[in-house]
Parts: C-alpha cells; structure tokens; sequence
C-alpha cells in the first residue's frame, strides 16, 4: 500500500503538492498564490516528509514564478537521491516581477524552461516533467513529444506526462515511449472514472491533484473563514468548486458532515479519510495534497499508516451521497 510504480520506479503512493511553498505570484493580473510563507518552515516540512517515507514531490515553473523550485531544491540539497521530483512547463515565466503569463510550448521554449528549472531545482535532472497547458491542442501533441523525448535521451529529464483533466488528451500523450503519468483533479466529491479508467487500460500513475479540495476536505473551514489579499481562494473563480465569492462552498461543507463519519472510522482524522477514498479508488492512485507547515506533512503522511478505505466504507458513502443528492 506504501508504494506506487511511476514508469520503472516505486515511490511512494502519497506525494506532496508545493503549489503554496510559493508564496505570492500572479497568472496575468489574477492572484495565483496561496499568500505569504515561511521558506524556513517550508524546507523543515520537505524533510519531514522524506523522514516519513514520503518521496514524491509535485512543483512547477509557475508555483511562485520559479519560488517553489527553488525552496524545494535547497530542502533537497542534501537528499537529493531520496526525492522523485515533479514539476511543470509550458507558461512564460518572470521570476524578478512574480508573473506568469503565455503559452510557451516551442521546441526552444521545452528547453529553455526545463533548463530553468534544473537551475532553480538545484538538480542536474527532472524526474518527471508535465505539461502544465491542460487543453493544448491535440494537434500540437506531437511536437512536445518530439522535445521531451529529446530532453529524456539527453538525461535531463527521466520521464514526462501531462497534467489535464481530459483522457482523450492523456491517452494521445501516453503514446510517449517515456509518458509514466496523468496529472488530473480527484476527491471524494470530484471524481474521475473516465480518467481512473484510462490509467487502468495504459498503466499510466494517476496523480491526484486537489485531493483535499483546497484545503475544504480538512475540516478547517467553516462558513466565514477569512482569506489573506493574497491568496487564491479569496478570489473564488470559476474553476474552484470548493471555494466561492471568497468562501468555503456551503454545498461541500454540508455534504463533509454527511460523510464524516465514515471519514474518520479507524481514528483517522478528515484529511486522512480523504486521501484513503482516493486510494481506494485505483491502486494508481498518488494524491499530492498541498501543505505549509510540518504539522500537515505529518498529518498527511500519517494517513499512510491506515491506508485506503474498505470496500464497505466506500459503500457506505456513496450510499450517503446518493441519499443526499449529490
């Protein structure tokens, strides 16, 4: 249960997402981050992973314009070998002004930012590098994969995938002699069985952004939680279901309390039973819920020890969801 196979490697079947160690940056004019964060306690928590058997780490170019890379690469530094590291291309990064912007998906603009990437990383190859453009046009496929294969034969990156929530478009990239995954949107209130079941027929590792939804699925969010200017929930877009107008969605929170309990069956905590639903959704499944501080990873990695639900238990919620309308 520990483990999950991504291409020819075992890692282990929870990862970390460090979408938030970025601190502050802006998509356009629109606030990306997750607010301000201490980079100290950022790189403490990384080790405090590793320590507890965590080895997959999700990053990207845009998180921070180029921050989270370099928090994760120095929280590496020293145990390098230790760490499957993710992270992402395909927008125009500033890493002086914090901004992301265009599409860049040029055969130059591949390397250019892969390059960027080992230079921040600290690192001298990606372990896995995503397409971070969720509906690139099918008929520009072709071409990535003529630069990523490329950049595997150079040994600057060890594999590639894709992160989109489309499987027509993750089993036209999974044609790649090197793609190993699907990066896509999964929880216990978002599912995914189209795409769970494309991974099943390719053998692609899903990899399961948005586990916790947002941080909705921990239970720490009540109506009226209050959000810093800079972070992306206080914004609420379209796209963000466990969030709106600056609020937790009072729809999920309602259908949390109806499924609570048999979240927490076995002493685990919300954010545990959250992640065992996932597991037990596919044994490809490798969620990366986001963290900041010590006292998460330690939350989040402490799921492992009880693993996925039963299949009673996932009975027994889609019971209580189907009984309540969802």
């Amino acid at each position: 249960m520990h483990t999950r196979t991504l291409g020819t490697r075992s890692v282990s079947a929870l990862g970390l997402g460090c979408w938030a160690i970025g601190g502050p940056w802006h998509f356009g004019d629109q606030e990306a981050g997750w607010g301000t964060v201490d980079d100290q306690e950022s790189i403490r928590a990384v080790q405090a992973a590793l320590d507890l058997g965590v080895t997959v780490f999700d990053t990207a170019a845009n998180y921070g314009a180029g921050h989270s890379e370099v928090v994760l690469g120095r929280a590496l530094a020293t145990r390098r070998e230790e760490a499957v590291i993710a992270t992402k291309f395909g927008y125009a990064v500033d890493e002086a002004r914090k901004e992301v912007g265009g599409i860049e998906i040029s055969p130059a603009d591949i390397r250019a930012s892969c390059e960027a990437s080992l230079r921040r990383l600290a690192t001298d190859r990606i372990d896995l590098f995503q397409l971070h453009v969720g509906d690139l046009p099918l008929e520009q496929v072709d071409g990535v994969l003529e630069s990523l294969e490329r950049l595997v034969a150079e040994g600057l990156i060890r594999a590639y995938g894709w992160s989109t929530d489309d499987p027509e478009r993750a089993r036209r990239f999974g044609r790649g002699a090197h793609c190993v995954s699907v990066q896509h949107g999964l929880n216990i209130f978002e599912d995914a069985p189209d795409m769970l079941r494309l991974c099943q027929e390719t053998g692609l590792a899903s990899i399961n952004r948005g586990p916790l939804g947002m941080g909705l699925l921990t239970g720490t969010y009540a109506r009226g939680a209050a959000f810093g200017p800079s972070d992306i929930r206080r914004r609420g877009a379209a796209w963000m279901k466990p969030f709106q107008d600056g609020q937790p969605n009072p729809e999920w929170l309602a259908r949390l309390e109806t499924v609570r309990g048999v979240l927490t069956s076995d002493g685990r905590t919300l954010t545990q039973g959250a992640l065992a639903w996932i597991w037990a959704r596919s044994p490809l499944t490798v969620p990366i819920p986001g963290f900041r501080t010590v006292a998460q990873v330690r939350e989040n990695a402490g799921a492992l020890q009880f693993g996925p639900l039963d299949a009673d238990q996932m009975a027994e919620i889609d019971r209580l969801l189907s009984s309540d309308g969802a």
